[in-house]
């Protein structure tokens, strides 16, 4: 949670509550980084960060494969759960 409380706290003011924001915020953070950088973030996480950023990776790289091969979704009134 280290990485997250930094980039909060540095971009705190940007934030509005619009998902819109975390989106620009990200997008502009990943755009700076290389491949190593990334790396580094990720040898400082602990294990059960590591499995919660994997799960929800591919639980949205399935929902986009789902929707490219004409297979619904299913329909979800639960908030994605939490891997920690």
């Amino acid at each position: 949670m280290k990485l997250i409380e930094d980039i909060f706290n540095l971009y705190r003011d940007r934030f509005t509550g619009n998902d819109d924001d975390v989106m620009t915020v990200v997008m502009g953070i990943l755009q700076e980084q290389n491949k190593e950088a990334m790396i580094d973030w990720i040898s400082d996480m602990q294990e059960s960060e590591i499995y919660q950023m994997l799960g929800l990776y591919l639980m949205e790289m399935l929902r986009i494969k789902l929707l490219e091969e004409g297979i619904e979704a299913p329909q979800s009134t639960d908030k994605s759960p939490w891997y920690h």
